[in-house]
C-alpha cells in the first residue's frame, strides 16, 4: 500500500481547505496513493472561538466531510482525515478534534476523538488552552482495514506513549499522527517523538502535518512547524515533508511490523511493579 501524507497550510476557511484537499488528493492517486492522509484541523485553523462556532458544523450536516467522502469514492482510496473541527452537543457548547478514516466507498468506517488537550504555555507570548475550544474524547480506537490495523491518534497525543503502547498491543500496525503542531515545539521534539513512538511499538507512524503561517479573517495569526514525517517501525524516517505545502508517499510493507517486533518484542515484556 502507498500512503501519501498532505501537509497543508490551513486557513480559517473551511471552503478553501476543502477545494485545497480535492486538489492534493488528486496529486496524490497520479502517484499511486491508494492511503491518502489530511494534517490535524483540516477544514479550519483558527485562533477565535467566535470564529469557529460561525463556520464549523456538526458532523452530520459537515460540508467538508461530505465532500472528502465523495472524493474517497471517486478515487477509490483510503482517506483518513487527520482531524475536523465539528460541533458537538454537549451543553457547554465545546466542539470536537475528531479523526475520521473513510473506506473506499465514501463511508465512514471509524472515527477518533483527540484525547489529550493541548493546555501549555510554551512561551509567555505563545500560550495554548485546547480544552477552553475542544472537549477531551474518552475512547482509544484501532481501525481495521484491509491492509493494516490502524491505531488513531491526534497531535498532542504523541507525548503520551502509554497511549500508542494500548494501540499497538490491541492490534495496530499503522499509527496515525496528524498535528498542527506549535513550530517551537516541533524543532525541539517533533521528530524524536515520532520515532520513539515507533520505536516503542514496531509500529509504522504516519505524521501529516500543517505548516507555515496560516491566515486568518479573525484571531490572530498561528505559526505551525510542517515536516510531515513517515517513520517506519525500527525507527528510520522514510520521508519528511520539510516545510512547504506538499505530498509525501512511501510504499509500507507490514512485514516490516512483523520483523521490528520479532527482533526486539519489547509489546510481550510487560511486568507489573510497585509505585514509586
Amino acid at each position: 500500500m502507498r500512503a501519501a501524507l498532505l501537509q497543508m497550510t490551513s486557513s480559517d476557511d473551511p471552503a478553501e481547505n476543502l477545494d485545497t484537499v480535492r486538489r492534493m488528493m488528486g496529486d496524490a492517486v497520479a502517484k499511486g496513493a491508494g492511503f491518502i492522509l489530511t494534517p490535524e484541523v483540516t477544514n479550519c485553523l483558527s485562533t477565535s472561538r467566535s470564529h469557529q462556532k460561525a463556520v464549523l458544523c456538526h458532523e452530520e450536516d459537515d460540508p467538508t466531510l461530505a465532500a472528502l467522502r465523495e472524493e474517497a469514492a471517486k478515487h477509490g482510496v483510503w482517506l483518513l482525515i487527520g482531524s475536523l473541527g465539528v460541533k458537538t452537543h454537549d451543553a457547554d457548547g465545546r466542539f470536537a478534534n475528531r479523526q475520521f478514516l473513510i473506506s473506499p466507498d465514501g463511508a465512514v468506517t471509524a472515527r477518533y476523538d483527540k484525547i489529550h488537550m493541548f493546555d501549555v504555555e510554551v512561551t509567555p507570548e505563545e500560550t495554548y488552552r485546547e480544552s477552553d475550544g475542544y472537549r477531551p474524547g474518552t475512547r482509544a480506537v484501532v481501525a481495521d482495514t484491509p491492509f493494516a490495523r490502524i491505531g488513531m491518534t491526534i497531535c498532542y497525543d504523541v507525548r503520551f506513549p502509554h497511549l500508542h503502547r494500548a494501540l499497538a498491543k490491541g492490534g495496530a500496525q499503522i499509527l496515525t499522527a496528524p498535528a498542527a503542531f506549535s513550530h517551537v515545539t516541533g524543532a525541539a521534539h517533533w521528530h524524536a517523538l515520532l520515532q520513539a513512538r515507533a520505536i516503542e511499538t514496531g509500529c509504522y507512524v504516519l505524521a501529516p502535518a500543517q505548516t507555515g503561517t496560516h491566515k486568518a479573517s479573525r484571531g490572530a495569526t498561528r505559526r505551525t512547524y510542517g515536516h510531515s514525517l513517515i517513520v517506519a517501525p525500527w525507527g528510520e524516517i522514510l520521508a519528511d515533508a520539510g516545510t512547504d505545502p506538499g505530498i509525501v508517499c512511501v510504499d509500507l510493507d507490514m512485514g516490516k511490523v512483523a520483523q521490528a517486533r520479532k527482533r526486539v518484542p519489547a509489546l510481550t515484556h510487560d511486568r507489573e511493579f510497585d509505585g514509586p
